[in-house]
Order: C-alpha cells, then sequence, then structure tokens
C-alpha cells in the first residue's frame, strides 16, 4: 500500500503542506526522497522538479521558499510535488479552499488541464463552483452516497438506483 501511495497517487492538501524553510524547487523533491523504488536516479531529481515547476507555471519562482509566495503560487508548488513521480491519480482536498477567486480558478483550470492529459482527479469540495469543473459530483450525506451529478449531462442519479449499481459492482 505504501508503495502505490507514493508512486501513483499524488495528494493536494488545502493547506499546501510545504516545508517552510525550504525553496519550492526542494519541495517538489521530497516526494523523490522517500521513493525506495528509485524509480528516478538522484541526478535526475531537480531537472525534473524544474520540469514539474515549469509546467505550473512557477518556472521563475524556484527559488523562492513558502513564505515568499502568494497562496496560488503555493498551491500550485503542492500541485508540481503531488506530479513528481508520475501519479496516475491525484487526490485533492480543498484544493481552492484557501485560494482568492482568480487563483482558485487558476488552479481549478490547472487540474482541469491535468484531467484532460489523462491523469485521474479526485476533489473533496463543499465548493460548487469548484464542483463545476468536474465530470460527476458524487454527493454524500451522512456518510453515504446521496446523489451521483453528471455534469455536461444534467443527469442525476436518485440515491436507491446508485445504491444498488454500487452493491451490484462489489458483488
Amino acid at each position: 500500500m505504501a508503495f502505490i501511495r507514493n508512486t501513483k497517487i499524488g495528494y493536494i492538501f488545502q493547506s499546501y503542506n510545504l516545508l517552510a524553510r525550504t525553496t519550492a524547487l526542494r519541495n517538489v523533491i521530497l516526494p523523490l526522497v522517500y521513493d525506495r523504488t528509485h524509480q528516478h536516479p538522484r541526478e535526475e531529481w531537480e531537472p525534473l522538479a524544474r520540469e514539474m515547476l515549469e509546467a505550473v507555471g512557477l518556472g521563475d519562482r524556484m527559488s523562492h521558499q513558502p513564505q515568499e509566495l502568494s497562496g496560488g503560487q503555493q498551491q500550485r508548488v503542492a500541485i508540481a510535488r503531488a506530479l513528481i513521480t508520475n501519479t496516475v491519480m491525484i487526490i485533492a482536498d480543498e484544493p481552492t479552499g484557501n485560494l482568492d477567486s482568480h487563483s482558485g480558478e487558476e488552479i481549478m483550470k490547472l487540474l482541469y488541464k491535468l484531467n484532460q492529459q489523462g491523469t485521474t482527479i479526485v476533489i473533496v469540495t463543499h465548493d460548487p463552483i469548484v464542483a463545476q469543473y468536474t465530470k460527476r459530483v458524487i454527493h454524500l450525506k451522512d456518510g453515504r452516497i446521496d446523489t451521483v451529478v453528471h455534469n455536461g449531462k444534467n443527469h442525476h442519479l436518485p440515491a436507491p438506483e446508485l445504491q444498488a449499481q454500487v452493491e451490484s459492482v462489489a458483488a
């Protein structure tokens, strides 16, 4: 499980979780330090981290520490960190929760672009604007699936029908 979490799933936290006295570049490299598979040799770490920061539009901020970056820039560092191990899935917890509306929109456009390129994105949010960027919204109520909304098709699937589908797949 630890292998899968470290190599296949990237995490984006609402509070960024960047190391305070560490540059953006070093924060992005961090998952490679903990990668026990040694998928990337040490000499590839910095060029790969630079590539990730360029991909999220922070090529000119690599040597800056988190306190020198805006909230949106810090979140983009967190996204680059989540991508560096070639993740197939990103789990984002309120990825725009600490951002102003403009920065939040930039982050959602970036996540949308990553999804279009083939990365599965799972977002946990209470924000209906963030939910509009997704292909599907699963509403939970009391810890159970309440409804599923397929964006773009305005198709609502009521909870009893959904539960039947979930149970048939699990069987």
